[in-house]
């Protein structure tokens, strides 16, 4: 039996949690500058992972907030995931050295996958979530789209996961990004579609959670964690009810 669980997100510029509207840093809500606090809450209602997202660092890898991470870990001894913009091994090394349990990796896992797949060999396939935003056309294909949403890199879903199972591919953050942070609910066939086709694979399902009926939604789908971010800040329902809704419905 999967250990499916609810894993709150927060994501982070220059120390303040924010949430940023389809991806665009101009259209940027504000909600709190205290990332340990919120995260010491989370953990306390029963969440047992996180999940982080550095829009600094991914936008600027030179001010990447490491240190930062390192503290809200150290300060609250979370499980915790973080991504945003991990383009090096070096970005990967330090996230790991300062104790991120998993390390998630978005468009440099399509455009560098030989790169990409040597450091699973390296540090453990374990140790990556592979974030994998799709865009479903009018035939049903899901076209991973790439540089926070820009562009569309021709490489279809199945593709990559099969290509990343030769290196043992543990995790997937898979987000319909047609549904992402407009509060609509998720694609639940999707997820019940790739949890069949890859059983083996842990997904995560990311995008469109504005209530419990659509955490319910997901129940029986196969998926191993729901993400849950910009609901729980704007307190459409608090963890503890997700979590209760997704153990018992």
């Amino acid at each position: 039996m999967k250990h499916s669980q609810i894993i709150p997100a927060l994501d982070l510029i220059d120390g303040q949690v924010v949430r940023l509207h389809q991806g665009d840093y101009a259209k940027q809500t504000t909600y709190s500058g205290n990332p340990i606090t919120q995260f010491a809450d989370y953990l306390s209602q029963g969440a047992e992972q996180l999940h982080l997202v550095d829009l600094t660092g991914a936008k600027n890898p030179a001010q990447r907030q490491t240190a930062l991470i390192g503290k809200i870990i150290r300060e609250t001894h979370c499980k915790i995931q973080v991504g945003g913009g991990i383009r090096t091994e070096q970005d990967v090394a330090d996230l790991l050295a300062v104790g991120a349990n998993r390390v998630v990796i978005g468009s440099t896992a399509v455009k560098e996958r030989e790169t990409v797949k040597g450091w699973f060999k390296k540090y453990g396939a374990e140790k990556f979530v592979l974030a994998l935003d799709v865009n479903i056309d009018a035939i049903g294909q899901k076209i991973i789209a790439i540089s926070g949403w820009q562009e569309a890199s021709g490489v279809s879903l199945e593709e990559l996961i099969e290509d990343y199972q030769t290196v043992g591919l543990k995790h997937v953050l898979c987000t319909d990004i047609s549904r992402d942070g407009t509060l609509a609910g998720s694609n639940v066939d999707l997820y019940r579609e790739i949890c069949t086709k890859y059983p083996e694979i842990q997904f995560q399902s990311s995008g469109g959670i504005g209530s419990l009926a659509d955490i319910a939604a997901l129940k029986g789908t196969g998926v191993a964690g729901v993400i849950v971010g910009r609901a729980l800040l704007e307190g459409k329902f608090n963890v503890a009810e997700a979590i209760e809704c997704w153990q018992n419905g």
